[in-house]
Parts: structure tokens; C-alpha cells; sequence
């Protein structure tokens, strides 16, 4: 007969993993034998083995009471019931991994592959690192909003980046906003004409989004945020666009002029 000590021993578990299954009655604990000890017989190593194989197989410890007790059609129902469940654990544990490592790829993480090609010519044309951090958020809104849509909206960004006026935007903004510039600094009255004069280039071609995606204010109310989240100093060049006849920042519309 055996303590519990070399009953834990012999099975490969713990002591406290014993009384821990007598706790939840898995395994029966015995009486006190005259001098006041429990000891255990061979029947109670064949169970703890059982348990203990069972357990590391990774059933749960509310369906190993069941399965002990099981005929051979219910165990083997109980371990497919089990297998199943393990593989989609699996798969799940799979998914998570390739989202870890499209963290560590930094511009991939909730974007597809269209829309990171766009990030990678944005930095080609001297675009900077705050700039792009406020770039690419901007994209993971557009991309949940409209997951269909956003692979279409890349070959005209694409075709944007040979205009040399969207060239020279990408960069004042990357100096103004790497810079401690204030609200008088010239090259902010500069990206406000920029950005007027495309907005006017835009009107006059007659091009316009989606309907569905021009109708949708949220994302557009969410990127606007975005700009002024990651540098306050955006307001400022809302004013400015607002002097020149533009509301708005990453949807801009006309203002009525003053009756």
C-alpha cells in the first residue's frame, strides 16, 4: 500500500495534483488507516495513470470523469469530440501566429497587399516616418470600412503619385509636422494652396467617389479625427482650406460663398 507521496511518484504527477482530483472526485480518497495515514492501493495508480495520460492529452478536467467511465463507443465518440475541438484550437493558434508575424511587417497588419505596395512608393518619394504612421492608420480605417472597395481605390493613389503638385504636398507635410512649425510658418499656407488648387483640379474633372463611399460620413469623420490626433496642428490647415473655399480635410467640399 502506498502514501500519497509514492502514489504521486509512481504516476508522474504531484502530491497536489492528487488532492486536487480527490478535491473535485476524480479520484476517490481513501480512509485513514490506524495510524492515521491514507494509503493507496493498485487500483487507485491505475486510475491516477489514467488521469494523468488523459489530462496531458489535453482533455478538460470537466469531461475526464465521464470518459473514465465510459464504454468503448462513448470514449471513442469522447476523443473525436475532443480531436475536432484541439484542431480548431490548431487552426486558431495558426491564424494568431501569422498575425504576429504580420506585426513584426508593421505596414501588413490589417492591411492587404495592394495598399502596403502604396506605403512602400509613399516612402520611395521621400515620404517621413511620422508622416507614414499617420498613412498607414488612415488606411487600416479605410480598409475596415470598406474591405471591398479599397483595393480599387489604389491604382488612382497610384496614378496620384506622378503629379509632381501630391509629390511636394507628401513632402511639406513630412518637414511641417517633423518640425516644431508654428501657425505662421509659410510652408503651411503653401500645403493649403496645394491642396486647394488639386481640390479645384478634382471639381473641374467631374471626379467623384463611390456613391456608397461618398454618402458615408463616418470613416471620412474618422480619418479627419485621425490627422488631427496625430498632429493638432492639422486644425490649422483646415482654417487655411476653409479661407480658400474648402471645408473638410480628407473629403474636401466646396463652401457656398457669402450671400
Amino acid at each position: 500500500m502506498l502514501t500519497i507521496g509514492q502514489l504521486a511518484a509512481y504516476a508522474g504527477v504531484t502530491v497536489r495534483a492528487v488532492r486536487h482530483y480527490h478535491q473535485i472526485g476524480l479520484l476517490p480518497e481513501p480512509e485513514r488507516d490506524a495510524s492515521g495515514y491514507r494509503r493507496y492501493g493498485a487500483s487507485a495508480v491505475v486510475s491516477l495513470i489514467k488521469i494523468r495520460t488523459l489530462a496531458n492529452a489535453g482533455v478538460p478536467l470537466s469531461e475526464l470523469g465521464q470518459m473514465l467511465e465510459a464504454d468503448a463507443p462513448a470514449f471513442d465518440a469522447a476523443v473525436q469530440r475532443i480531436d475536432n475541438r484541439l484542431r480548431e484550437e490548431i487552426e486558431r493558434l495558426a491564424a494568431s501566429r501569422k498575425q504576429i508575424a504580420q506585426l513584426a511587417a508593421g505596414d501588413s497588419l490589417a492591411l492587404p497587399s495592394e495598399v502596403t505596395y502604396y506605403l512602400d512608393r509613399l516612402r520611395q518619394i521621400g515620404v517621413s516616418g511620422r508622416m507614414m504612421e499617420g498613412e498607414r492608420d488612415g488606411w487600416i480605417l479605410i480598409a475596415a470600412r470598406w474591405p471591398e472597395r479599397v483595393r480599387e481605390f489604389i491604382p488612382w493613389k497610384l496614378a496620384e503619385l506622378e503629379n509632381p503638385q501630391l509629390v511636394r504636398l507628401y513632402r511639406l507635410l513630412s518637414e511641417l509636422f517633423d518640425s516644431d512649425a508654428r501657425k505662421d510658418d509659410p510652408r503651411l499656407a503653401e500645403v493649403a494652396d496645394i491642396m486647394a488648387a488639386m481640390a479645384e483640379q478634382a471639381y473641374a474633372s467631374g471626379a467623384v467617389l463611390p456613391g456608397e463611399v461618398a454618402s458615408d460620413d463616418l470613416p471620412f469623420n474618422l480619418l479627419d479625427a485621425l490627422a488631427v490626433e496625430y498632429d493638432p496642428r492639422a486644425v490649422w490647415l483646415k482654417d487655411l482650406m476653409r479661407e480658400r473655399g474648402w471645408d473638410g480635410w480628407t473629403r474636401l467640399e466646396r463652401l457656398k460663398p457669402p450671400d
